[in-house]
């Protein structure tokens, strides 16, 4: 039995906790490999919409296990919030959710770090969502972090505030205000013990177990591949390794044991915080294609940068992933569109056309060629099945599939879990 890999191949916000919500009764285990609590997956079903930021997205599958990794960095007050949010739904987060406990922990002052580093960058901001993210995986690798492990030792105060002196010796460096940390660390501590609640176990051993016993296992990456700390557009990205291979160091399992790579992708692009983006729509049209999709961040409330389909960005992430099927999201956004537009190259100052992502390409102004494609103009509200597409959206699917050499296994047609055409 393999592990099959779920990731997003754009700057994240793909839809990828819908879809792991629609796959996971194909699956046993569902488990979240990296990122923190700034990846907002977003569910809808029942008439609900519902964000999970930390917990893995099969968590209202009652017989599915959970499994938060060792690659996570993990707030304790977000998680006890999320936790206290599932009550209604009569969740046994006891019996179906487990944690790591090499799991790196977020505290108060790497929020606090975060800010003041945002801060000094001044107009060269980098867009962080100021969860505390970055440092915690700065401390990470710099060795002095705490880890789930930790909290269950009698000198977790002691190594606590090793590190908070650590912390707060920098903070006066940028001369950042401790006023709010005493209230922080109440809620942290208070959430401390909440956590020591839960089930803290050696993740490694039960997903290796797991293959042991056959069971099928679905790895849920958070952010997108254009967003990874090694092949995104740096240093416009995340602080973890949001690729196929990053499912195997958070989650402690051997690249042998992957096996299909499923990539997410919108039917057009959006992107949050600063970096570039080739394709970004300034006019009316990505005004339309914005409030049309609704694209405002679930975790900040952003507003998200809009933009036309990115082909060689597109083929990138499908490159380094070893991705094995395509799935689609918000085709319905287009609906709106006469014309549909896609990147097929970028044009560099030089005049030369590329269509690769280079080591240059976020330094210059590249700017996108694009074809264009007839749009379908119509609501797909109703449609229930592939073959009940309009023809110009089945001529989308086509053109992107000979394009991309990889099927489109999936194409989500609106936010609910039943607008999800499988092919």
């Amino acid at each position: 039995m393999k592990m099959d890999v779920l990731l997003g191949l754009q700057w994240g916000d793909e839809g990828k906790g819908k879809v792991v919500d629609v796959l996971a009764p194909q699956y046993e285990i569902v488990a979240r490999f990296q990122g923190g609590p700034n990846a907002g997956h977003t569910l809808e079903f029942d008439g609900i919409k519902h964000v999970l930021h930390q917990i893995p997205s099969g968590i209202f599958r009652s017989q599915i296990l959970n499994i938060i990794g060792n690659g996570v960095v993990l707030d304790p007050i977000v998680l006890k919030r999320e936790i206290d949010g599932l009550a209604k739904f009569n969740i046994d987060y006891k019996k179906n959710l487990v944690i790591s406990k090499k799991a790196t922990i977020i505290i108060p002052t790497h929020k606090l770090l975060d800010a003041a580093y945002e801060q000094s960058k001044g107009d060269k901001k980098i867009g962080s969502t100021l969860k505390g993210i970055g440092p915690t995986y700065q401390d990470k690798i710099g060795r002095s972090a705490l880890r789930v492990g930790d909290i269950l030792s009698d000198d977790f105060q002691e190594k606590y505030d090793v590190l908070v002196g650590k912390h707060k010796t920098t903070l006066s460096y940028y001369n950042y205000p401790l006023d709010a940390l005493a209230e922080m660390e109440e809620q942290f501590f208070a959430a401390i013990e909440f956590f020591k609640t839960l089930n803290l176990i050696d993740s490694e051993y039960v997903v290796n177990d797991a293959f042991a016993d056959n069971k099928k296992i679905l790895a849920e990456g958070a952010q997108g591949s254009l967003l990874d700390i090694d092949f995104g557009s740096y240093p416009f990205v995340t602080s973890s390794s949001t690729m196929t291979a990053g499912a195997c160091t958070g989650l402690g399992v051997s690249p042998s044991k992957i096996g299909e790579v499923f990539g997410i992708f919108k039917a057009y692009c959006t992107r949050v915080g600063s970096g570039p983006f080739p394709t970004e729509l300034f006019d009316q049209t990505g005004e339309d294609m914005r409030k049309e999709g609704n694209e405002f961040g679930s975790t900040t409330g952003r507003p998200r940068r809009c933009g036309w389909l990115d082909l060689p960005a597109l083929k990138y992430s499908i490159m380094i992933n070893g991705v094995t099927q395509l799935f689609m999201m918000k085709a319905d956004v287009l609906n709106i569109f006469e014309e549909i537009k896609v990147c097929t190259h970028y044009e560099l100052p030089s005049g030369e056309k590329i269509d690769r992502l280079s080591f240059e390409i976020s330094e210059v102004d590249a700017k996108p060629v694009y074809k264009t494609l007839k749009g379908w103009n119509c609501s797909l509200a109703n449609i229930d099945s592939y073959e009940k597409f309009p023809v110009e959206l089945k001529e989308y699917v086509s053109y992107l599939e000979d394009e991309l050499n990889v099927p489109i296994k999936l194409v989500s047609v609106g936010p609910d879990r039943s607008q999800t055409i499988l092919r």
